[in-house]
């Protein structure tokens, strides 16, 4: 499915129906109207056609108006307003027509029907055949009397020019009104988007009830997931720290094996062997951590002056300005040993490769903090960055140490929702910026 905003098919829709319902009513309307027009042309055309019945007299051998009708116009040559009788003795018409002749139609009961007129103009008749009272010689008359329709075809556009203005206005607040339902039907999905972001970030635990009957089941169904989730990260920490429990007896075994080694003169195997059980051990270690109560927030000033505490002690260190600038005010959501743990695995590598001095910053960004830590080392080339945070990889093969330092420390950014970057300084040496939320994430 194309990803095309819901707001934006929604109003679209409703543009559509809008139009077309308008479109529809203008129609409706329009014909409505011009129906309305006709019927009150039909019964002035009736009231005329009365009055020339009623004033019927003997002229000649036919029949004809014994009166002008009231309306002048029957009077005027060609003024919109007409009569015409015929009999078989003769026909006569109003002066109006002047030369001209109405087409009569052929039906016995009243009709109205449009015909041509005189000047070819289209006309609404009313035709009639009616009887002839002996008085009037007897015998069968045709009467037609019609008028101009272009009045009423003038009504009729009028009309539509009066009723096009109030049909836009209403179409704009109809689409008003259907961007206002969009809106405050969309605001569900809105908060939607919210508790999940807040799920993401340790604000809520679960999606909860509450929800629209349309929002419900989804929110029942991420509620599943993460009790699901949830339960599949106990058992991998259970399977977890049963393998790192498991692992321990047989490096106890190594070290008692690297002391006999030692002890029959093999010093430099035993501290081979010394220096691979101390590195599995700080894996090991690090698994169990892991599988520990993981919640919690630490002082992190207070942290990393105890990382720079126990690293100022390392050989590498002894000509080195380890300085910690981080204010005393800032808390972040790890737990002490998993935060030890992170800027330990940063800071090592700092003082392994510096120059002169290590340096530790942190500010808060929003709800986040971002912590540097940077070297006067040699840096890092461009091509190598991806490949140092790869597990086990290292900037100098040739030096000690077993790699892992900087892929645990991307393995706990990764786990709490942060992030890792390493640049260059413009001055010489390596930044890496750490960035991890201010509060609990799950």
């Amino acid at each position: 499915m194309r990803a095309i905003s819901l707001g934006l098919r929604l109003a679209l829709l409703g543009l559509v129906c809008i139009t077309l319902a308008l479109g529809v009513a203008f129609v409706g309307l329009s014909s409505l109207f011009n129906s309305h027009v006709e019927r009150r042309a039909e019964a002035e055309l009736t009231v005329h056609f009365d009055q020339l019945l009623g004033g019927l007299t003997v002229a000649g051998a036919g029949v004809t108006a014994g009166a002008p009708l009231s309306d002048p116009r029957f009077q005027r040559v060609y003024g919109g307003l007409y009569w015409q009788i015929d009999t078989a003795d003769g026909q006569s018409r109003s002066r109006s027509l002047w030369d001209g002749v109405l087409e009569t139609g052929k039906g016995t009961g009243p009709s109205f029907t449009r015909i041509s007129g005189p000047q070819g103009e289209d006309l609404l008749a009313r035709s009639q055949q009616i009887a002839l009272p002996a008085a009037l010689g007897g015998g069968a008359a045709r009467v037609v009397v019609a008028m101009d329709a272009a009045s009423i075809d003038a009504a009729g556009q009028e009309f539509i020019r009066d009723m096009l203005p109030y049909l836009l206005v209403l179409e704009l607040v109809l689409i008003a009104a259907g961007v206002a339902q969009i809106y405050l039907g969309l605001r569900p999905l809105q908060a939607l988007r919210t508790r999940v972001g807040h799920l993401r970030r340790g604000k809520a635990a679960r999606m909860g009830a509450g929800w629209p009957s349309e929002v419900q089941p989804l929110a029942a169904e991420v509620d599943a997931l993460l009790d699901q989730h949830e339960q599949e990260v106990r058992l991998a920490q259970h399977r977890a720290s049963d393998l790192a429990h498991g692992l321990k007896t047989p490096l106890q075994a190594l070290l008692g094996e690297a002391a006999r080694l030692d002890a029959s003169g093999q010093g430099q195997a035993a501290r081979s062997i010394n220096d691979l059980v101390a590195r599995m051990r700080r894996q090991v270690d690090f698994e169990l951590m892991r599988t520990r109560a993981q919640r919690g927030t630490s002082d992190l000033r207070k942290v990393a002056q105890g990382v720079l505490s126990v690293l100022a002690r390392v050989p590498e260190a002894e000509t080195l300005v380890l300085e910690n600038t981080i204010p005393a005010d800032l808390t972040v959501a790890l737990p002490p040993e998993e935060l030890a743990e992170l800027l330990g695995a940063i800071t090592e590598n700092a003082v392994r490769h510096a120059a002169a001095e290590v340096l530790l910053q942190a500010k808060a960004v929003g709800d986040q903090i971002a912590i540097t830590i940077c070297d006067d080392g040699p840096g890092l080339p461009d091509d190598q960055r991806e490949r140092l945070l790869s597990r086990g990889a290292r900037l100098d093969e040739s030096g000690e140490g077993s790699g892992l330092g900087l892929a645990i420390a991307q393995s706990i950014i990764a786990r709490r929702g942060g992030r890792l970057d390493l640049s260059n300084r413009p001055g010489g040496g390596l930044s890496v910026r750490l960035t991890l939320p201010i509060r609990q994430s799950r």
